[in-house]
């Protein structure tokens, strides 16, 4: 467990294994030190403006240089991470803070103790660098055998260097982005986590402990339950796995509140594409396919603890898509929670089928927004690439709430249409609806699928992150190779922005 302390001491003098500063390109060949609240002596600055000129550190956004911390600082080692040009004169954006924290903390993974001397204008830069500095030196070890050399030592302090450590405003930042990081960890910790060790009701039961740690409230229904509520949906995609479908339920409610949010979350804790199967390459990353669910519960659990003046109500329909001698079959027909049939033309296109289970529910409740997200479609990142997700919406107000908390929250967002025309690609000679449309545009298909399952006036918004829940490249900034966490920290964005009316 990372503790977290805030200083106004000199840099120089903190007592720790590595001091962590930030640098931007200066005038010509010179390297510009940007200075912290309480700013590096004179002396230091020149010796450690020398040392990275000679080893030709530039300052942009992305470079991590190590130098030997003798005659600069108490600490052994001084790293010096990029924050680009945009500190001249305009300053750093809180994401542009996350995002060095977490260059810094991925290039000192192992390291016990740091020090981040980056600046901090006011409560929210705190948070980033915090949250930063927790997301950029995670690592998933939970399956590595003991001895195993990539074991990770974790972190055991994180100091950050503020003004005034003693401020009400700066402490609250901190503990809010320990909370709000924490969430994301929790998330990919579980997305990481395989199959075999994950399954539907694997997954309900992380979420029932959780109620016993958080101020949250926990309903499962199982296969038994599902069937006499006639979750048609959830069932069908289930019904091909040994490990039975689940419907889990929760929320928070807060006395105060006025306004009630509503997530749903896709959770296929794997899916082989059923009959309709995937191809072999890649199928190992299906594990995946619960990102939606993972993201919603941790959110969730952050909006809780965070004690935020909102009702959020979290949905976490869950299957394995598999397929078998009881799989079902492209060509079958499926009533859905609500009495709504879709025609199955493709197998593989199953999240939808789970969600317009759980949406329809979710609406029941009359909440003030309706949000789903989703792994849905590759068309996704054929559209929008591997880090935007993809926004679809009935109300472009709601959209618009959206993208601004995922512009707070720096999670890469970008808003689509619904075109009316794709619509009749849908069409299906013997039941309401078709699974699948028109493959081009298919992102558009989908959404416009899950619009005929959300009542009339409901305000609902589509979130895809087929791409930005998982990372196949390289890390970068805060975002580790593997699962993200994408969109936990828009979520409690939004449920902020919505509980202060």
């Amino acid at each position: 467990m990372t503790t977290f302390a805030l200083s106004a001491s000199d840099p120089a003098t903190l007592k720790v294994d590595a001091l962590v500063v930030g640098i931007s390109p200066g005038r010509g060949k010179a390297i510009a030190v940007v200075q912290s609240a309480v700013p590096l002596k004179p002396a230091v600055v020149k010796k450690l403006s020398a040392a990275l000129a000679a080893l030709g550190a530039t300052g942009r956004c992305g470079e991590v240089v190590r130098i030997p911390g003798t005659g600069i600082s108490v600490a052994p080692v001084v790293v010096a991470v990029g924050l680009g040009s945009a500190v001249a004169g305009s300053g750093i954006p809180a994401n542009g803070l996350r995002t060095a924290a977490g260059d810094a903390a991925r290039a000192l993974v192992g390291t016990k103790r740091i020090a981040f001397a980056l600046p901090t204008e006011q409560p929210g830069d705190c948070g980033a660098i915090v949250e930063g500095a927790l997301l950029g030196g995670y690592t998933f070890e939970q399956f590595r055998g003991a001895g195993t050399k990539e074991r990770k030592a974790s972190t055991s302090s994180v100091t950050v260097v503020v003004a005034d450590p003693k401020a009400v405003e700066w402490r609250e930042a901190l503990n809010s982005a320990q909370i709000v990081a924490n969430a994301v960890i929790l998330v990919r910790d579980l997305v990481n986590t395989p199959s075999s060790h994950l399954n539907p009701e694997a997954l309900a039961d992380v979420v029932v402990a959780a109620a016993g740690e958080h101020a949250i409230e926990v309903t499962v229904l199982d296969d038994v339950q599902l069937l006499e509520g006639g979750f048609g949906g959830i069932l069908a995609v289930g019904q091909g796995s040994a490990n039975p479908p689940r419907l889990i339920q929760v929320s928070y409610r807060h006395p105060k509140a006025t306004t009630h949010l509503a997530l749903v979350g896709k959770g296929i804790t794997f899916d082989s594409g059923g009959i309709s199967i995937k191809p072999a390459l890649n199928m190992h990353a299906m594990k995946i396919d619960m990102a939606g669910a993972a993201s919603v519960f941790g959110a969730v659990i952050a909006i809780a603890d965070l004690g935020l003046p909102i009702h959020v109500t979290g949905w976490l329909p869950t299957a394995e898509n598999m397929p078998s001698g009881a799989a079902q079959r492209p060509g079958d027909v499926i009533t859905h929670y609500g009495g709504r049939t879709v025609e199955v033309i493709d197998t593989d296109a199953e999240g939808r089928l789970i969600l317009a289970d759980a949406l329809v529910r979710a609406a029941e409740d009359k909440p003030d927004l309706l949000v789903d997200v989703a792994t849905l479609t590759g068309a996704q990142t054929v559209a929008l690439g591997v880090r935007t997700a993809g926004v679809m919406t009935n109300h472009q107000a709601s959209s618009n709430a959206v993208l601004q908390a995922a512009e707070r929250a720096g999670e890469p967002m970008w808003p689509m249409p619904m075109p009316v025309e794709i619509r009749a690609t849908l069409d299906s000679q013997i039941a309401d609806i078709a699974n699948l449309g028109d493959r081009k545009g298919g992102m558009l298909a989908a959404a416009i699928f899950l619009n005929e399952f959300v009542p009339v006036g409901t305000k609902w918004v589509h979130i895809d992150i087929a791409g930005p829940a998982e990372n196949n490249s390289a890390p970068y900034g805060f975002t580790p190779k593997g699962a993200t966490g994408l969109p936990v920290r828009t979520f409690v964005e939004l449920a902020r922005a919505l509980s202060q009316g």
